[in-house]
């Protein structure tokens, strides 16, 4: 399997503690929304000690955000509590790419949604002060894969799914969601790849040279 085509495929999620993350009152008196950023940019962030990770700016030129949608903790079974569909006016969130990042700004029907109302309070109250998304890579760069710690550029997303308000935004060895663990257990299999996929290079560069050399 090419590098490319494994790109295609790796589905994966990333947690953040969002600083900008709050929830504020809007005009109509039955909803009420949260804004911050599901990613941002020039953050290394170290996943499941096994290396770290920086999202370049750009990265999402050209993703496809045709149909996001807003959970908690990723829990895709629950009903989302807002949706993004092109950013159009009938979304009830909508999706931009700033300076810092991946920026949200979700309505929640906190009258007739008691699980939107619920985070709602939370975030207020600082109890949820995180973001996480859930995306297809397109493009990335590894550096010192030889090392203890190799670091993985992500220079290009495909898609993003969704986005999720999170209770555990760092993954830490020490505090970590079960969600968290299949996330990190897919970061350990990308990070495999990559050396494999470097190792196979170099072998590759051997045998060319051997080649060349024995037509002399």
């Amino acid at each position: 399997m090419s590098k490319q085509k494994a790109m295609e495929m790796m589905v994966v999620t990333r947690a953040y503690a969002v600083e900008d993350f709050k929830a504020e009152a809007r005009a109509d008196g039955n909803k009420k929304g949260v804004t911050g950023h599901a990613a941002v940019f020039n953050r290394m962030t170290n996943i499941g000690g096994w290396f770290n990770e920086i999202i370049e700016p750009g990265a999402f030129d050209g993703t496809d955000l045709t149909d996001v949608l807003f959970f908690v903790n990723h829990n895709m079974m629950k009903i989302p509590l807002a949706r993004s569909r092109r950013n159009n006016g009938n979304s009830t969130m909508t999706l931009g790419v700033d300076d810092i990042g991946l920026a949200v700004d979700a309505d929640f029907d906190t009258e007739n949604n008691s699980e939107a109302k619920s985070l709602h309070s939370a975030i207020s109250r600082g109890d949820i002060d995180g973001m996480s998304f859930t995306f297809r890579i397109k493009e990335d760069k590894w550096e010192n894969l030889d090392s203890d710690m190799p670091t993985r550029r992500i220079l290009k997303i495909a898609k993003v799914f969704e986005v999720s308000a999170v209770n555990m935004p760092a993954y830490t060895d020490t505090d970590i969601s079960a969600r968290d663990h299949a996330a990190l257990d897919s970061a350990r299999q990308a990070l495999e790849r990559a050396q494999k996929l470097d190792s196979l290079n170099e072998v590759e560069v051997l045998r060319l040279r051997a080649q060349i050399l024995s037509k002399f």
